[in-house]
């Protein structure tokens, strides 16, 4: 099977840093013919160690059904592992309270996602990618049960990495989106380190050398008043404050944030309008439907939802995903895991 490099230069520079770092990815879903598909992609594309979860036997059977040549790759077992006894007693401590005894534990790891996450929680595998046929809730549940937020991180989020062909705004079309997948309503302190967060990302996982990042609204500057265009306001005024380093400014309609000379109009003196690569929408409606649109009607891609804020790097993919998908998003885990506390300056 060829593999087909990534055609924007911002993903283009993740692949060449995951080739660099060479860290051990989790893909969980052995039972998807497409995680195996992509399984076979990174290895030949050198993007990093693929480990698979699930039954020999009926992994190497599905992948020749699937036309995937998975020869050499490891794929774990839970019930034939020899950690097992290990696994159990650090979960149970892990989730003390919650988890009644080392033997519901144990149980519990018959679960190839808490299984995958609790490898990437004791250093046997760097990152997890899954969510191809698993709901966002089923993956993220055991990152934040298990792996929790990075410190100094308040809030894990999830965004979207957007590529716009033929775009002019943005980095060439490039965009983060946040929140698009995590939180129905955040509140303007939560907004606040949403904004922050993604900031970090796109500086330190996808190497932008400058983040500008817009709040958005459907004011600008006050030119309406509302209470959820408040929160807004608060938002960033808590972020300027928190990081006066970090180039976040709002309220900013969405053609103020994107297009120069409307910026230049609506906001004059802002050093985002006009210029942004990061757009922070007000609540999970606004981003989820803009990140749909943004990828159904210019035909962008959309990688994601994409956690940030965790200890470690654990992603999740939409269910409607592409095998090239399951690689490009296994390339940003990967260099998520090469750079400590993935967002943090």
């Amino acid at each position: 099977m060829s593999v087909v490099g990534p055609k924007h230069p911002i993903m283009e520079y993740v692949w060449e840093k995951a080739r660099e770092g060479q860290k051990r990815i989790v893909l969980p879903e052995t039972e998807d013919e497409r995680t195996l598909l992509a399984a076979e992609m990174i290895t030949k594309a050198r993007l990093g160690q693929v480990i698979l979860i699930g039954k020999e036997e009926e992994v190497h059977k599905k992948a020749k059904e699937a036309g995937a040549n998975i020869e050499g790759l490891p794929i774990i077992d839970p019930d034939k592992f020899e950690k097992i006894d290990e696994y159990a007693q650090k979960l149970y401590e892990i989730r003390k309270g919650k988890i009644a005894s080392v033997e519901d534990a144990r149980k519990l790891l018959k679960d190839y996602l808490y299984f995958g996450v609790t490898m990437v929680k004791l250093d046997d595998a760097d990152g997890m990618v899954a969510g191809a046929s698993h709901t966002s809730a089923d993956v993220l549940r055991p990152a934040f049960q298990i792996i929790k937020t990075a410190p100094g991180i308040s809030i894990a989020s999830a965004y979207f990495a957007m590529i716009v062909p033929d775009c002019p705004y943005g980095e060439n079309g490039f965009f983060l989106y946040a929140d698009s997948g995590g939180h129905p309503n955040p509140t303007a302190e939560e907004l606040a380190d949403i904004a922050i967060t993604t900031c970090l990302t796109i500086k330190n996982i996808f190497g932008v050398k400058e983040a500008y990042c817009a709040m958005l609204s459907y004011s600008t500057k006050g030119s309406a008043t509302h209470p959820i265009v408040d929160k807004v306001i608060e938002a960033t005024k808590i972020a300027n404050k928190k990081r006066p380093d970090l180039l976040i400014d709002g309220e900013l309609q969405g053609d103020a944030a994107l297009v120069p000379e409307i910026g230049k109009k609506k906001a004059p003196g802002s050093p985002v309008a006009g210029r942004a690569n990061i757009l922070i929408f007000p609540d999970l409606n606004c981003g989820n439907i803009a990140y749909k649109l943004t990828e159904r009607l210019a035909k962008a891609e959309a990688y994601g939802p994409l956690v940030q804020g965790l200890d470690k790097p654990i992603n999740d993919l939409s269910r409607g995903c592409k095998p090239t998908d399951i690689v490009n998003v296994a390339a940003i885990v990967a260099v998520k895991a090469m750079v400590p506390y993935g967002e943090r300056k």
